[in-house]
């Protein structure tokens, strides 16, 4: 455990703490928001994956947007790696490939907030079994 030796310590804590709860509290009812997952196995990794995912989490802080970005596992499309697969609510999922930073900004001002489909959707190969 960390030791608290200044307030500036005390603060810190206190923000990681309260980070966590929101986290948890988002996830409780994640149809309600848009949920990205960003596919985080060893080939998203090396494409780029990460970078991906810490630009969404901050991108989607600064515009105020409701999302809850998570890491997934392989996704199957490694070749279109880095991918992402975003819910809005009251749609399907869509999977976008090839996801650069550039890419995940496109993501963010036109699909999310507009509604726009873009270039770079994965066609679904598969259905989901309920």
């Amino acid at each position: 455990m960390t030791k608290i030796k200044t307030l500036a310590d005390l603060k810190k804590m206190k923000e990681e703490v309260r980070s966590k709860i929101t986290l948890r509290e988002q996830g409780d009812n994640p149809e309600d928001r848009v949920q990205v997952k960003v596919a985080m196995a060893t080939c998203g990794i090396a494409s780029g994956a990460k970078d991906v995912m810490d630009f969404m989490v901050g991108a989607f802080n600064k515009r105020g947007i409701d999302a809850v970005v998570t890491q997934t596992g392989c996704m199957g499309y490694c070749y279109a790696e880095p991918t992402v697969e975003v819910t809005v609510p009251g749609k399907e999922p869509v999977v976008f490939g090839y996801v650069d930073v550039k890419k995940a900004d496109e993501i963010i001002e036109k699909y999310i907030k507009k509604g726009i489909l873009l270039e770079g959707i994965i066609p679904v190969n598969y259905q989901t079994i309920e």
